[in-house]
């Protein structure tokens, strides 16, 4: 994982292993047990046996034997096709291995699995017909045991209904869970104290591994009961930055854990089996961060945004995190919107409306005589209502993109086949074309359309994904007219994605999205109904008390999509966007919201005259750098250093201000006063109390020798963006237009306990003041205002 800023963030989905073996071998909803030294016996004649070393894994439905050498297939046999399961030489069924001692085990069964031959990712080989197989395990002891357990997960494969088969293997694995516990020799130091352990399944891709989670005074530890892929994961609560309760499967049970600042993907994902454990861990963790991180909200990223602080890029993937969508979750994996229309023309023309796709609407009202074919089997339908039989995301649309970068999960997805050759991901405007008039096709995009990695569009591992109708193999994404290589593509596409049409309408997208023509008469009017299981609280699970009915609705929940948290209620604003007439302007603003360490609003060089200009770089040419730190999570924008220099304050967008100790070189507070940005800050004479600026309108007076906020003062109609000290004065600007002047008393003089402010002037501008603004020339009470 990248550790970047917000302005660098990148979506980086890792989806390689470096064991052949893997949980995604596996089938869903299963679990992986134990493993065992062993080898695979083999009968060559009357006299002869061959023996293959290697692993076998017990899981809940299934054998597997990994063989050390990698030209050798893995072996998967379904417990479910096993007509006997004994110790080898019980059965009988093969004379040659019958002579032997029963020092192995032997499986009679009707069908195998042969997988990742010469370790090379390929639809899974099947044999049918009745074999036996006989494995000697490396400690003879075990045989028993191991026996024991085969049987036991035998009879639950083999009952009819599949809720009694969840229902017992759930018994076994908490049967399980319940004998063992967390390894206390695992822990980094000997001093560290305990504060809570509990059971808990680790969460990627299609898969959980179930194990203990521990929490202790400085870190927090997994410990996976079958020790894969490593016998312990280990998070440093001080390298800890944000947490987020998760939904999984529509139930409050999952926890996710950030150590990046700003990246979308996890350190790690937890599922908890009891609300309650997930709840208490989280509490722990964010009383832990309480002073070392601050949490944003949907509202103060949306202001951000709106202001050009984030790119639309960056926006959406906030929404996306704050919506509960996960990339260790492919059922609510991040969701994008298309934004072109045009896959046909030579030139891409982003200064044409056409170009782009109408945003005010979901995929499936883009085609007008598909959406009147729809509209007429919704109104004869009973309740509940839905308007599209499939989501816009799914687990098998997420993989449709990547497959070509996550082929085992395809496997995994699909009982070991790849899709069909002609509905493979086969060509960008193929993919939208059937989006606008498949009868159920209404997927939308991915991050990685507008990111810069091309691997998902090239089939660099050289995949067999089959022959098309036409003879053509399955290879490369077919890219449009309009784009020279993959490489372009992107660039294109993250260009229009920041255009001024899809940054004028965004907004809309949103609305449908995560907004509130998501659910209710505002989605019926948006004609954007899904199914009701697709929605928070569309069903509760806890009140089914059929198992079977239980097991076939989370399944269908998992594998059908679910619509995002929704994040906003009312309509969401538009933004204040500059004008683009082409690709190329439009990427340099991208690269500039990317790169560049200006603001947008803020003065760079290239307002200055050509001798100002050169005199400001030779002047930078002198300075060096003495020591640098990195204390805030975004832009710093407010300075202030005591009298004696020993302490720094500074305020951040990140909505924090920080003291940091020049002298043991450390940061020494944090502190949030809410959830939106800091603007400035200053120190009033004394060095005992701080001020600060925010976003949400308001001035905050925070008590050094206390270390606790004094006072607020409501300042302004809108956000504050600088504030001044002087003469006994405070002076405030603001994005309402206007400057304010208050008199006033700190309440470190004597006889005071708190600041008392008035209002001494108000001073009306025709825009937003920002923090830029030379207000020098006026005057107020006989005196000057010096420069803001």
């Amino acid at each position: 994982m990248l550790n970047t800023s917000v302005d660098q963030m990148q979506h980086k989905a890792v989806f390689f292993s470096p064991f052949r073996f893997s949980l995604l071998l596996l089938n869903l909803e299963e679990y992986y047990f134990e493993q065992h030294t062993a080898f695979h016996v083999q009968s060559q004649d009357s006299r002869e046996e061959r023996k293959t070393r290697g692993s076998l894994k017990i899981c809940s439905k299934s054998v597997i034997f990994e063989p050390d050498a990698i030209s050798q297939p893995i072996i998967k046999i379904p417990l479910r096709d096993c007509l006997k399961i004994g110790k080898r030489g019980e059965n009988g069924a093969n004379r040659h291995l019958a002579k032997a001692k029963s020092s192995g085990i032997s499986l009679i069964f009707r069908q195998v699995y042969f997988i990742k031959e010469h370790n090379i990712v390929a639809p899974y080989k099947i044999e049918r017909g009745k074999m036996e197989y006989a494995f000697e395990l490396e400690v003879s002891g075990k045989v028993e045991d191991v026996v024991e357990t085969l049987l036991q997960l035998h009879r639950a494969s083999c009952l009819d209904k599949l809720g009694d088969q969840t229902a017992m293997i759930t018994a076994i694995l908490q049967s399980r869970l319940a004998r063992t516990s967390f390894d206390k020799n695992r822990f980094q130091n000997v001093s560290e104290k305990l504060h809570m352990e509990c059971k808990a399944e680790m969460v990627t891709p299609l898969v959980t591994n179930p194990g203990h989670v521990c929490i202790t005074d400085t870190n927090l530890y997994f410990q996976p009961l079958n020790g894969h892929p490593k016998p312990v994961v280990q998070i440093t609560l001080q390298d800890i930055r944000r947490i987020y309760k998760r939904r999984h499967g529509l139930m409050p049970l999952g926890l996710e854990v950030f150590c990046t600042e700003d990246d979308l993907c996890s350190d790690i994902y937890l599922k908890f089996y009891e609300p309650q454990d997930r709840d208490d861990l989280y509490f722990y963790i964010a009383t832990y961060l309480e002073n070392h991180a601050a949490e944003h909200t949907a509202e103060s990223y949306m202001l951000q945004w709106q202001r050009g602080h984030l790119s639309n890029y960056q926006y959406l993937l906030h929404l996306n995190n704050l919506a509960d969508r996960s990339c260790n979750d492919l059922s609510q994996y991040p969701v994008f919107p298309w934004i072109i229309n045009d896959y046909s023309s030579p030139e891409l023309d982003l200064s044409n409306p056409e170009t782009f796709r109408d945003l005010s609407k979901p995929v499936g009202a883009l085609n007008q005589e598909r959406l009147e074919r729809l509209l007429t089997r919704y109104q004869e339908m009973p309740e509940p209502k839905f308007m599209y039989g499939s989501h816009y995301s799914s687990p098998g649309y997420v993989l449709f993109y990547l497959v070509r970068i996550a082929p085992e999960y395809m496997l995994c997805l699909q009982n070991g086949r790849f899709d069909n050759a002609d509905r493979m991901f086969n060509s960008i405007a193929e993919t939208w074309k059937n989006c606008l008039d498949g009868a159920t096709d209404f997927k939308e995009l991915i991050p990685e359309f507008y990111d810069e990695d091309v691997s998902f569009l090239v089939n660099s591992l050289k995949l067999d994904l089959g022959k098309r109708q036409g003879g053509q193999m399955v290879d490369d994404v077919e890219l449009p007219a309009w784009a020279s290589s993959p490489q372009d593509f992107l660039q294109k596409n993250k260009a229009a994605l920041e255009s001024s049409y899809a940054s004028e309408h965004l907004h809309e997208w949103i609305d449908l999205i995560f907004g509130y023509k998501q659910k209710g008469s505002e989605a019926v009017g948006a004609h954007n109904v899904f199914h009701p299981l697709t929605y928070e609280g569309g069903v509760d699970l806890n009140s089914i008390e059929d198992p079977d009915e239980k097991v076939a609705m989370l399944t269908q929940i998992l594998e059908f999509g679910q619509t995002p948290k929704q994040l906003f209620v009312t309509p969401h604003p538009r933004r204040i966007t500059p004008k683009f007439k082409s690709v190329s302007q439009a990427s340099s603003y991208t690269a500039s919201m990317t790169d560049s360490p200006v603001s947008p609003g803020e003065e760079s060089f290239e307002d200055l005259t050509e001798e100002s200009r050169s005199l400001a770089w030779n002047n930078i040419s002198k300075l060096q750098l003495h020591e640098q730190y990195k204390i805030h999570k975004e832009a710093v924008t407010g300075i202030a250093v005591s009298c004696n220099g020993s302490s720094v304050f500074t305020t951040s967008q990140d909505s924090t201000l920080k003291m940091f100790s020049k002298e043991s070189k450390m940061l020494q507070r944090s502190i949030s006063f809410s959830n939106m940005a800091l603007s400035s800050c200053l120190l009033l004479p004394g060095d005992t109390t701080v001020i600060s600026s925010s976003w949400d309108n308001n001035v905050y007076f925070y008590s050094i020798a206390f270390g606790r906020r004094q006072d607020t003062l409501m300042g302004h109609d809108d956000a504050v963006s600088k504030i001044c000290w002087h003469n006994d004065r405070l002076y405030s600007a603001s994005w309402d237009s206007t400057v304010k002047v208050w008199s006033g008393v700190p309440a470190d003089m004597p006889g005071t306990k708190r600041h008392q402010f008035d209002l001494l002037a108000e001073l009306e501008h025709d825009v937003s003041v920002s923090p830029t603004a030379k207000l020098s020339g006026q005057r107020v009470g006989g005196q000057s205002i010096p420069s803001i």
